[in-house]
């Protein structure tokens, strides 16, 4: 029976997860490098989607000292069974093993390490990536969460005729859409912006990281609760994806979609 790649690796996520890193990880906290490792690894916690930096204990130049367990505990405020993004903390465990607080100088990081019991991580310390003030691989800048080596982002223009509605009103309309598919992610619409209806949107405050994409900012739908943030735009991109730069996406799941003039079902089309 031939084997579907996706659901496989939707199987795995109930698993402690890691994958070596050949790349030099450095992490640092007011200018002064705290880690320093060359043998890290990218470990994902059950139910986890996204990476976590591992690294031997004696890569970190910071005291480890065991930590209080919080009260309350932060997996208590995950639903059962919810794939774990990183809107949630890093203090939401998922494996067994030993909270830590990391001590470097002036500052004091509590519960900012995790010494799983795994016996294939012993010696190996999670770091709380939002905890340090900046994070290298090599002698690039990474922001927003370890990158997976088993991700892609891939563009690719068309000339489809795809509309956007929200309640019956038109948001946007192209011939010329650039389709985004990203691993394990739905499939997205970017559409140059003379082509959107910036009468119909208003700017929001919200900003959010991409470690593949960019710098994101956010517009709004007025007055309409389901379109608050509904649009957004990488104005600051990263160079893999370049063809980004200033276009506007919405989401679908959101919005009614139609390629072509056929209306789009989202979960049909990403579907495990």
């Amino acid at each position: 029976m031939a084997l579907q790649i996706g659901p496989s690796m939707w199987k795995l996520l109930p698993e402690l997860r890691y994958e070596p890193t050949p790349r030099r990880i450095r992490a640092q906290l007011g200018g002064n490098t705290v880690v320093d490792s060359a043998h890290a690894v990218l470990a994902y916690e059950p139910r986890r989607v996204t990476p976590l930096y591992a690294v031997p204990a004696r890569d970190i130049s910071a005291e480890l000292v065991a930590a209080d367990t919080p009260v309350p505990d932060p997996l208590a405020q995950v639903p059962p069974q919810a794939s774990m993004d990183p809107r949630y903390p890093f203090a939401a465990h998922t494996a067994p093993g030993q909270l830590l607080d990391l001590r470097a100088g002036f500052h004091d990081l509590p519960g900012a390490g995790f010494r799983p019991d795994d016996p294939d991580l012993a010696g190996y310390v999670l770091l709380d990536f939002d905890a340090f003030d900046r994070w290298l691989e090599e002698d690039e800048e990474i922001r927003g969460h370890p990158r997976d080596p088993f991700h892609r982002v891939d563009a690719r223009q068309s000339s489809r005729n795809v509309r956007v509605h929200l309640g019956g009103q038109l948001l946007a309309e192209t011939h010329e859409p650039l389709f985004v598919y990203e691993t394990m992610l739905p499939p997205r619409t970017y559409f140059p912006r003379s082509d959107v209806d910036w009468d119909a949107l208003t700017p929001s405050l919200t900003e959010s990281i991409c470690p593949y994409k960019g710098t994101a900012s956010y517009w709004s739908v007025a007055e309409r609760p389901a379109g608050t943030n509904l649009a957004w735009s990488y104005e600051r991109v990263l160079p893999d994806s370049a063809q980004l730069k200033d276009l506007v996406s919405f989401f679908d799941e959101r919005t009614d979609v139609y390629v072509d003039d056929a209306k789009q079902d989202i979960n049909s089309l990403f579907r495990f």
